[in-house]
């Protein structure tokens, strides 16, 4: 599908002095173009991070304070992600580390209970008999959970991140940056990051009881950065001057093997070195292992994993995650060929005008667990808001939504609910992505109410999709010094992306790597003297390689390649065109 390339432009009150002396032109640029104003934004010192101004947290801590001091039975209830996995091990790690001698973790199992404290999983949870139930990465909607508990004398603390419906939940304490009320300036902590503050907090309010005074080592909550940074990255949540700290923190620690043996297997298994390790990886390499657990089978291997104080017995784990995901992505290409088909038999493409502004796919043989990535992958091809669907039992359908710039999913459902009340069981999510139930013999009704809604709020102009580039490079500072100030000069990630270039190049030569990966050698200069390497990934092997074609018009990262000890800069290539 062919894109537009959009130069990006800076705040129109951008100040006119460097924000620090010693910073490259370049990069100067490319912060400012990010919304940096001021030379503190770029200091990742834990100091500059956000004071703990949580409503709820002062109740939280107390109540878990009381619950270390009395010995009582703690139940961490978690998401079946890889922020609802790191948040579940950083919680039970931390309750441990502070003296708390009973505490487990109970994750639903996405088929049978679905999402989130439900009355179905406080009936499971109740059988451990808790005094006090934690939610981590969850929780914020579970009004009729946290009653259930209630009912069985368990005390609820609430920590989430996700945005709340119109009711909360009548918990003990909530904590959740996005709940009416609360000063919290960053609204963009990962569920992960919501639970370090709390355990933070816990041992503040210890230490002020006396608690580690009587025996008990205090411990350092520096040690818990690596499961932050890997659970942020991997929930791609904007990356705030904040989460930038709480990230770039974790990757240190990671890069000087002061990590879980978890994650070190992990990244081992994914051919990752520590030593190179940026945020990306952690979303791309270590995410999806985790993700795939919770996807085919049951979250708790990978909490397991990363919990694991045994470098042996992580590393057998780890090949389990990494076998897991392979299955996710064997499954996924199989749904993905039949979504394709799908589309053809409704004779529809990216450049049909009939096509759905708001896309609705079901298939009864689709696999629950790998709707989300399936609606992703659309997404991604057709550049509009897709939901796909898959049996849930019952007569029930689940789907998974991804949007696109320009349209908050979950206030799009909401918009559909309340024009249709009766469609939706169910709906709960953030911006860009969404999970829902409803009946099935309500699916035809509701991708008709969906498609009007998305074409309610968005404009033809929005289904065209754009690439923001921070402007091109001239040959010169296309070279290995840049590339490797550029890879770590973040953490980038999400609305802190990248930098992305764009440019005209001479094509020299091109050759098909693999099935669907095209490299090329590209020529910097008009005489052919300065050639540079280049990658792209996933490109469709009937276009490319293209003998006819003499120049490309590319937009590109610039990377550095490392090829048994040698290092070379390379141009990864997010898009590409005839020029």
């Amino acid at each position: 599908m062919q894109k537009t390339i959009l130069r990006r432009t800076a705040p129109e009150q951008a100040p006119d002095t460097p924000l620090a002396g010693d910073l490259p032109p370049l990069l100067d640029r490319l912060y400012r173009l990010r919304g940096v104003s001021r030379a503190e934004e770029l200091s990742h010192k834990l100091q500059h991070l956000h004071k703990p101004t949580f409503k709820g947290l002062p109740e939280a801590v107390a109540l878990l304070a009381d619950a270390v001091e009395a010995q009582a039975n703690v139940l961490i209830v978690g998401d079946f992600d890889a922020d609802g996995a790191t948040s579940s091990a950083l919680a039970v790690m931390a309750l441990q580390a502070m003296g708390l001698s009973s505490v487990d973790f109970l994750v639903p199992n996405r088929f049978e209970y679905g999402y989130g404290l439900t009355p179905e999983i406080v009936e499971v949870a109740a059988a451990m008999a808790p005094d006090v139930i934690v939610t981590v990465d969850n929780g914020i909607s579970s009004v009729e959970g946290v009653r259930a508990a209630q009912a069985h004398g368990i005390a609820v603390v609430v920590t989430d991140h996700h945005l709340p419906g119109d009711e909360l939940p009548p918990a003990e304490a909530i904590v959740n940056p996005n709940q009416p009320g609360c000063p919290f300036p960053s609204k963009n902590l990962a569920g992960v990051g919501v639970i370090f503050y709390v355990m933070n907090g816990l041992r503040t309010e210890l230490r002020q009881r006396g608690w580690f005074a009587q025996g008990q080592p205090e411990p350092n909550m520096a040690n818990f950065l690596d499961l932050v940074a890997l659970g942020t990255v991997a929930d791609v949540v904007p990356l705030d001057h904040n989460n930038r700290i709480l990230v770039s923190q974790g990757l240190q620690r990671i890069r000087a093997g002061v990590a879980r043996p978890g994650i070190i297997a992990l990244l081992d298994v994914a051919g990752r070195q520590m030593h190179r390790l940026v945020a990306s990886d952690l979303g791309f390499a270590i995410g999806p292992r985790l993700n795939a657990a919770g996807r085919l089978d049951d979250i708790s291997v990978g909490i397991q994993c990363l919990m694991c104080d045994s470098d042996e017995l992580a590393r057998e784990m780890a090949l389990t995650l990494d076998e897991l995901n392979r299955d996710r992505k064997a499954i996924e290409g199989g749904m993905q060929k039949e979504a394709v088909a799908m589309l053809n038999r409704l004779q529809l493409d990216e450049e049909n005008q009939a096509l759905p502004w708001g896309l609705c796919l079901y298939d009864g043989n689709w696999h629950q667990g790998v709707i989300g990535i399936l609606a992703s992958r659309i997404k991604d091809r057709l550049h509009r808001p897709v939901i796909v669907f898959a049996d849930a039992g019952d007569g029930e359908i689940k789907g998974s939504a991804r949007s696109i710039p320009g349209l908050h999913i979950r206030d799009a459902l909401d918009a559909v609910a309340a024009r249709h009340p009766h469609l939706l069981n169910k709906f709960g999510g953030h911006a860009m992505a969404a999970g829902m139930t409803l009946s099935r013999e309500n699916f035809d009704a509701f991708q008709q109410a969906f498609d009007d809604e998305v074409k309610r709020q968005l404009q033809p102009e929005d289904l065209q999709p754009v690439l923001i580039s921070d402007g091109n490079l001239t040959p010169a500072e296309v070279n290995l010094e840049l590339a490797s100030l550029l890879r770590n000069a973040g953490p980038w990630g999400q609305h802190f992306p990248e930098p992305l270039f764009d440019g005209e190049f001479a094509l020299a030569q091109q050759r098909l790597v693999g099935e669907k990966h095209l490299k090329m050698t590209l020529a910097l200069d008009s005489q052919g003297q300065h050639l540079v390497d280049a990658i792209a990934f996933n490109i469709d092997p009937e276009l490319w390689p293209n003998p006819s074609v003499q120049r490309v018009r590319l937009a590109y990262r610039l990377d550095v390649n490392e090829f048994r000890g040698r290092q070379s800069v390379q141009l990864m290539v997010e898009y590409l065109e005839p020029a």
